[in-house]
Formats: C-alpha cells, sequence, structure tokens
C-alpha cells in the first residue's frame, strides 16, 4: 500500500512484532490506509492471526490484486521508507567534509602552490567517490526491490495455482462422495429386495469408487467440512 500511496504511517509500524497486540497494531495501521483512501475492504484480523492458509491466501490475493490494477509506476525504495525516510542525507555529508578537507589543506599549504594543488585534486576526487558510492548503493537498493518483486510474485502465482487445484480436487472428491452414498443406499435397497443382478452391478461401481492408485490420499471429512462453511462465509 505504501508503494501506491506513499503516506502509509510507517513509523507506526513494527517490524519485529512478537506479542499478539503488536499485530493488531500493524493490521490497524493498514485498515487506517484502507480507510483513509476510502477502500472499501475489511481486514479480518482475528482470521489472518490464527495463521490459516486458506485464510492468509485469500487477503494476499485480494492485495495483489489490488496492487496490480493501482500501482503507478516508477521506483518505490521500501528500505528508505522503512527507516522513516530518512535517506539521501549521505551525499550532502560527503561534500561539506571534501569542502571542509579542501579549505583547511588551503589553509595550511599558504607557502606552496603545488602542495595546494595537490590537496585540491585529492579533495575532489573524494567527493566524487562519495558520489559515486551513493549512486551505487541507490542502484542495489533498487535492483533488490525488483528482485523482491517478481519473488513475490512467483509466490503469489504458485499460490494460486496451488489454491485451484485443491479447489478441484474437493469439488470433484464431494461429487464422487454424494455417488458413493446413492450407490450404498442402492445396495441396500436391492438386498432387501434380493436383486442379484443389481447387486452386482452396484458392487462393480462400488469397487471402481474405492479403487486407489499409490500416493492418493483421500481429504479428511472435517477439511471439506471446513472448506464448505468457508465458501459460504466468503466475503471477497
Amino acid at each position: 500500500m505504501d508503494s501506491i500511496y506513499g503516506d502509509v504511517a510507517m513509523n507506526k509500524v513494527k517490524f519485529d512484532t512478537r506479542q499478539e497486540y503488536e499485530y493488531v497494531g500493524n493490521f490497524k495501521v493498514l485498515q487506517n490506509t484502507f480507510d483513509k483512501h476510502k477502500i472499501d475492504k475489511i481486514i479480518p484480523v482475528d482470521r489472518l492471526m490464527k495463521c490459516k492458509f486458506q485464510d492468509n491466501l485469500e487477503f494476499m490475493q485480494w492485495v495483489k490484486r489490488f496492487w496490480d490494477q493501482n500501482f503507478p509506476g516508477g521506483v518505490y525504495n521500501p528500505l528508505a521508507r522503512r527507516k522513516g525516510g530518512s535517506g539521501g542525507g549521505g551525499a550532502s555529508g560527503a561534500t561539506k567534509s571534501a569542502v571542509g578537507r579542501g579549505t583547511a589543506a588551503s589553509r595550511t599549504t599558504s607557502g606552496s602552490r603545488t602542495a595546494a594543488s595537490a590537496g585540491a585534486r585529492s579533495g575532489s576526487r573524494a567527493a566524487a567517490g562519495g558520489g559515486a558510492s551513493g549512486r551505487t548503493s541507490a542502484g542495489v537498493d533498487n535492483q533488490s526491490a525488483t528482485q523482491i518483486m517478481n519473488l513475490n510474485k512467483q509466490i503469489n502465482e504458485l499460490k494460486m495455482t496451488v489454491d485451484g487445484l485443491e479447489k478441484e480436487r474437493d469439488f470433484y472428491f464431494g461429487k464422487l462422495r454424494d455417488i458413493e452414498i446413492l450407490v450404498q443406499d442402492q445396495v441396500e435397497a436391492a438386498e432387501v429386495q434380493a436383486d442379484d443382478h443389481e447387486i452386482a452391478a452396484l458392487k462393480e461401481i462400488q469397487t471402481i469408487l474405492y479403487s486407489t492408485e499409490d500416493g492418493f490420499e483421500v481429504p479428511p471429512e472435517t477439511e471439506l467440512e471446513e472448506q464448505e462453511v468457508y465458501d459460504e462465509d466468503e466475503t471477497f
């Protein structure tokens, strides 16, 4: 959000959180940013703090979509923002230091033009070196921020793929479960009527339903029930 609007209260964000109230405080800063920019989104703090994969994945997917739609582009320096914007002072300090050294050199070598010239060249090289160092540091920060952004994008894409596969798996497993219950009821009815032909056909269907392959794991029923309840309560 700060890379979009640039006005998140970073001085109120705790980056080394260990206590629950600190996490709540960080979410409050984010919610205040939403309210300030009239973003119609309520952060599900309680669910996110339980660290359930599905809840956190859904919220991060929403954040990713919002960022893709609203990021204005340009260079964003997260390290400087985390320090409260206290960056960019190094070059000015180097310049003042170089000027000071040049002034001192000119005073102490007033009797020798050669020494004064050498001191001036030394001060110039020092100032130039300080500026180059600042530009190199800024370039490294920008490159790191770009790499982090690309890695986060890849992680989000992989999470979305996994989420889609899990939903598809649960969808078809639910259908097979319904078929299993229906077949079981028909088997019991056929046994009462002593219909051997129908019983044999239903048994073959059950054999197909219960056949598995190596590495196959049946999702626990509790997981499916939680997924159904979550889908009903989903507000995204």
